[in-house]
């Protein structure tokens, strides 16, 4: 009877160890979460307009949760080296990635990421949406569309600025050169912020960059808008008109951006994530801040935004993949 009373009490503990014991490489839910600092990386240089948006976020974040957040900036290969240091991050919650629709884009891209866009992230929320614009310096003589299509000949490409390969803003210019016959070349910059300081200096004639961030170089007058690549004007510059008004019929490149973190991260801290930072979206002051940096705010289920992210994947691998976009 002793022995058998002793075999029973082995058996429930091994039970309820392995129940306390989560799998390896799986990180425990943490109902304290958080308890220390949070990091958002972003995968551009300062300046630009993921940039803004994050660091918008992440101090209405730290005011929320309690802790400090910290904006990161791991530049480079278009948001594929940020990527992959979140993707082999702990998956507990602590490290955030800030992206934009240059991560749907870069599956068609590049051939080797190093991670998988699909299956080594989860998606927390979609935060805001924003157009890029075509613009030129201020003394340039391109004053539309027309304009820009008549100067890019094939004896004389026309170079455009960039935030970098396979961009959304590197799929706009790409795509009104296939829509229109301009032949164009493009020159990548390490973000938006150095695509704009060369297009203003006059270094390269024509920029293709996200709204909010040349928006304050458009209203100082050091820059002129052509053309917003939303399907519908925007309400940053109501009277910027987009590439379809200009006579290019069904172009649309819109821009989402959105927080997400590694892989197996417990749901509830994800949950917890997204009901924290759409709590902050829909403050109005921020959505008064995001409109005037030209970003339409938006939300989403952690479902929603991951469904639309594979789907955005799907999307642009067939169209880099018509267009023979290949960036190595």
């Amino acid at each position: 009877m002793k022995r058998l009373l002793l075999s029973s009490l082995s058996l429930l503990t091994l039970t309820l160890t392995a129940c306390g014991n989560p799998p390896s490489g799986e990180a425990p839910a943490d109902a304290s979460y958080p308890s220390h600092p949070i990091t958002i990386v972003v995968t551009f240089p300062p300046g630009g307009g993921t940039d803004l948006l994050a660091r918008r976020l992440g101090a209405s974040l730290q005011e929320s949760l309690g802790q400090p957040v910290v904006v990161e900036n791991r530049p480079g290969a278009s948001g594929n080296i940020g990527a992959r240091i979140v993707a082999e991050a702990p998956p507990d919650g602590y490290t955030l990635l800030m992206v934009n629709s240059s991560f749907a884009i870069n599956p068609g891209v590049y051939r080797n990421l190093g991670f998988s866009p699909k299956r080594d992230f989860a998606a927390v929320i979609n935060v805001a949406f924003v157009p890029s614009v075509f613009v030129v310096p201020a003394a340039s003589p391109l004053r539309n569309l027309d304009d820009v299509v008549a100067a890019a000949v094939p004896d004389k490409p026309l170079p455009f600025a960039t935030c970098g390969n396979g961009t959304p803003q590197h799929l706009a210019g790409e795509l009104l050169s296939r829509k229109t016959g301009a032949v164009m070349q493009q020159v990548p910059y390490k973000g938006c912020g150095p695509a704009l300081t060369d297009v203003t200096a006059g270094q390269v004639g024509l920029g293709v960059v996200t709204a909010s961030s040349a928006a304050p170089l458009i209203a100082a007058g050091k820059l002129r808008a052509l053309a917003v690549t939303s399907p519908a004007r925007s309400p940053l510059m109501p009277t910027v008109p987009t590439v379809a008004e200009q006579g290019v019929s069904g172009y649309a490149l819109d821009q989402w951006h959105g927080l997400l973190t590694p892989a197996a991260t417990p749901p509830a801290v994800v949950d917890k994530l997204n009901a924290a930072v759409a709590k902050i979206v829909r403050r109005p002051d921020v959505q008064a801040a995001l409109r005037e940096q030209g970003f339409t705010p938006a939300s989403s289920t952690p479902d929603e935004f991951q469904r639309m992210i594979g789907a955005d994947i799907d999307r642009y691998t067939a169209l880099t993949e018509a267009i023979g976009l290949r960036a190595d």
